[in-house]
């Protein structure tokens, strides 16, 4: 009797712990998913789902996992902290050590997920969040016209110094986010079956994020948005890229994107920030032929500009930030050596062969291509965009890209039968 009753309660404490670690696993996935979407709005929130979801994972007792690029991705760690250790200042470059914690939304993603349809509610949940925060932004558009009117100023140049933020404290991080959660909203349009409701509000959703991109004048968020979206309509329907030149002069039509477009060519002065770009370039080319193999060390470039300054740069320096080099490849050049950056491409490169290869095979889970297609467009539009600004170095822009890259790849999972992948052949939106 002893041993009979000693079975069932080993029996009843094993059932009770499968249970629990069931249920951590439930909210791991929901945590895990919420911190892209949280991202849009604080990016304070977005880190404490980061320890939450870490937490849930390892209560749960499930396995850890990291995508198909540990090796570039251990590379790429390995390159930044030799060149913290070498810099001789480390008390300087820790804030870039510590960015290592939102390293850990590639591995929550990838581990907390395992279908392609629980991505899906994930984007388009981003796309309401993003599109709330573009909202905000078509307010303070409206504010800030209205006192260019009141001060008799003229709009564009009180504009494009204070422009419109939405929930985020810069223009920059703003458009970021929009280009990335608009390409997956596009993709998600263009390439799942979905129920007529959730294509009103994804499209509803991509119209007004477009509406705010255009409204936030940045160019870099421009090019790399136009990059990606040719990538999409090429995959789609080619014919339909006939169609881009005329929304680019409808557009034009509205007079301070037109000065902001043609500024790329002639720029308003040192207010359009080309002169400007062009002084942090150089500098941070003397950097990096100065130091090629492990860099300045992090944050040491912001430090060390004066140091590295051209010596036929003119006075005074035009105006702008000089905190980064604003430009992703240069920055991680010179704060952490061409290896390191290299590394980074390498792993970039990574998921987009890993991708492109998985597309070329077929993919029948129209979740899963949708995913891959929306991946591929926001990485191609982080990459162009990264010319012109060092948009991987924001928080809020990394953990959205890092969250994409995850979904890349359970995309690739599910599309070659790993895991639990959606095969369903109704509508996919739909319940």
């Amino acid at each position: 009797c002893e041993a009979e009753r000693s079975d069932k309660t080993g029996c009843v404490m094993l059932i009770s712990m499968k249970l629990n670690r069931a249920r951590f696993t439930g909210a791991a996935l929901w945590v895990t998913g919420a911190i892209p979407v949280a991202v849009l709005v604080s990016i304070a929130a977005s880190q404490v789902l980061i320890g939450l979801a870490l937490l849930c994972l390892l209560a749960s007792g499930a396995r850890l996992r990291l995508p198909p690029i540990k090796l570039p991705f251990a590379v790429f760690i390995a390159g930044t902290i030799l060149a913290w250790l070498a810099s001789g200042d480390l008390r300087a470059g820790l804030p870039q050590i510590r960015k290592f914690f939102v390293l850990l939304v590639l591995v929550l993603v990838y581990s907390a997920f395992r279908r392609a349809r629980e991505v899906r509610w994930v984007v388009l949940a981003c796309g309401a969040a993003a599109a709330a925060s573009a909202l905000v932004s078509f307010l303070q558009f409206f504010t800030k016209y209205r006192a260019a009117a009141r001060a008799h100023q003229p709009f564009y140049q009180s504009y494009v110094g204070e422009r419109i933020t939405g929930f985020m404290s810069h223009w920059m991080t703003l458009g970021g986010e929009e280009m990335m959660v608009l390409l997956l909203v596009a993709a998600l349009l263009f390439f799942a079956r979905a129920e007529m409701r959730w294509r009103i509000t994804a499209a509803a959703c991509a119209a007004v994020l477009a509406v705010s991109m255009v409204l936030g004048l940045t160019r870099s968020v421009w090019l790399g948005t136009l990059a990606g979206g040719v990538y999409l309509l090429w995959a789609w329907r080619r014919v339909f890229i006939i169609a881009l030149p005329l929304l680019l002069l409808a557009a034009m039509v509205f007079a301070p994107v037109r000065q902001r477009a043609l500024s790329l060519v002639r720029p308003h002065g040192d207010l359009d920030s080309n002169q400007f770009r062009v002084v942090v370039w150089r500098t941070g080319l003397r950097m990096i032929r100065a130091h090629p193999w492990l860099g300045l060390g992090p944050e040491e470039p912001r430090l060390q500009f004066m140091k590295y300054l051209p010596p036929d740069t003119p006075r005074p320096l035009p105006s702008g930030y000089y905190g980064h080099l604003h430009n992703v490849y240069l920055q991680y050049a010179a704060e952490r050596g061409i290896p390191t950056m290299l590394a980074m491409l390498w792993l970039i490169g990574k998921v987009l062969f890993d991708c492109a290869r998985t597309l070329r095979r077929g993919v029948a889970d129209t979740d899963a291509r949708f995913i891959l297609h929306g991946s591929v467009a926001a990485i191609i539009a982080v990459l162009v965009a990264g010319f012109a600004e060092y948009n991987l170095g924001d928080s809020e822009v990394l953990t959205l890209f890092l969250a994409t890259v995850g979904f890349a790849y359970i995309a690739v999972d599910a599309a070659r039968g790993f895991g639990k992948p959606n095969l369903q052949t109704g509508p996919l939106l739909s319940g």
